[in-house]
């Protein structure tokens, strides 16, 4: 654990507190942010941990929820389930937060949700294990899911293979919930199509080499290959592969597909990759408020650079507006209102400040995210659209969004 930092953003003013120094204003409503600062999750993490407090001091400059401050705890989940498990157990037993917001990677939500449901708090995440959505790790149904499952991920891939006339596509997945998540997401999808699977391989993470199963996937010709990945593998693979000097095309999801990538393998090794992401909710008022917060927050690099910001950003604003909605700190009460204020029907919203004065006022609210729509379904899940990224030149051109 790398960090710990204890935030009080204090309504009307903009400013945060020194470390560790709480200002006696009466009681606060506590928050987590498990974000991935370091780690696989890296070039996302500290965007992801930013927007909270970017929210959290929104949220409290309009007065904060149900007549308390947000006050916010930082912690760096270093994109393992050990380091996070810590971080967690720190949170709940020494800070006493009342929710945990930002956890990133199936691997570390699978880690930290029974720690959640144990201390009966909310954990919201952007991972996409199958496995978070149902008994038994999500028993209370306390977690929810603001980036899509695996599962969809999975079909995403496979209507994206359809569309650039793939015929022959293998797999290679990172052995964890994630990585076998998408490409078992993909294989269904694919063979719903009526299409034939080919050659499925399964890697341990932390190997200085995996030339051993790409060769095992390339001596079955493949026409794409598609991978169920993060960085530090993907990296390696691509750049045996390049060694090989075989033709291949492939299909990778977008955390491990990055700019950071693109930097370390150069622009001929990367040329042609599909990299496939989820993508924000450009079009709506609430992105553009997050957008002009991750431009303040971030040396004006757009929202756009970073989707799993824009899911923190929606998770503050979206937990505030429950408290507010339920009129009450308690977890079962917050938790019936989070459908209440993100589902619809009711007046569509972008802030929590305009949340907040249609709920006093009585009425029924429909915050539209920044990162997606944010209906949850009865598993606590979303689903957004994905961009289909092509890589040429090293620049990365969305050519075209699939809806599933």
């Amino acid at each position: 654990m790398t960090i710990t930092r204890r935030i009080v953003l204090a309504g009307g003013a903009g400013a945060l507190a020194m470390p560790n120094v709480v200002r006696a204003q009466g009681e606060t409503f506590r928050v987590g942010a498990l974000n991935p600062v370091t780690g696989a999750g890296s070039p996302y993490g500290s965007g992801m941990q930013r927007m909270i407090a970017a929210a959290v001091e929104a949220i409290n400059a309009a007065g904060g929820v149900n007549g308390r401050r947000i006050e916010l705890f930082s912690e760096d989940s270093q994109t393992s389930p050990q380091a996070a498990v810590l971080a967690a157990k720190k949170l709940i037993e020494v800070n006493r937060v009342r929710a945990i917001v930002g956890t990133w990677s199936s691997g570390v939500s699978l880690a930290v949700m029974p720690l959640t449901n144990d201390a009966d708090i909310l954990l919201m995440h952007t991972s996409g294990a199958p496995a978070l959505s149902t008994p038994p790790v999500n028993a209370k149904g306390l977690g929810y899911r603001f980036q899509a499952t695996n599962d969809r991920f999975g079909r995403a891939f496979a209507e994206i293979a359809a569309r650039e006339g793939f015929r022959r596509p293998a797999t290679m997945a990172f052995n964890n919930a994630s990585g076998i998540g998408n490409t078992d997401g993909f294989r269904r999808a694919w063979a719903a199509k009526g299409s034939q699977n080919g050659e499925h391989v399964v890697y341990e993470p932390n190997q200085p080499s995996y030339r051993a199963e790409l060769l095992r996937v390339l001596n079955t010709r493949p026409d794409v290959i598609v991978m169920g990945s993060f960085l530090p593998d993907t990296t390696i693979i691509l750049r045996e592969w390049f060694q090989t000097g075989t033709p291949m095309k492939w299909i990778i999801p977008g955390w491990a597909a990055n700019p950071q990538l693109v930097q370390a393998l150069g622009p001929a090794v990367t040329q042609g990759i599909i990299a496939v992401e989820s993508v924000s909710n450009e079009g709506a008022p609430a992105f553009a408020a997050y957008d002009a917060a991750h431009r303040r927050a971030m040396n004006n690099q757009p929202g756009t650079a970073n989707a799993y910001a824009a899911m923190t950003w929606d998770m503050a604003n979206t937990l505030a507006l429950a408290i507010e909605q339920a009129k009450s700190f308690e977890t079962a009460a917050i938790n019936a209102a989070i459908r209440q204020v993100a589902n619809p029907p009711g007046e569509a919203v972008a802030t929590f400040a305009e949340g907040k004065a249609a709920i006093a006022a009585g009425r029924k609210v429909n915050y539209e995210g920044a990162s997606s729509v944010l209906d949850f379904d009865q598993f606590g899940d979303v689903t957004p659209d994905f961009g289909a990224y092509f890589i040429e030149q090293g620049q990365f051109n969305r050519r075209y969004v699939v809806k599933i």
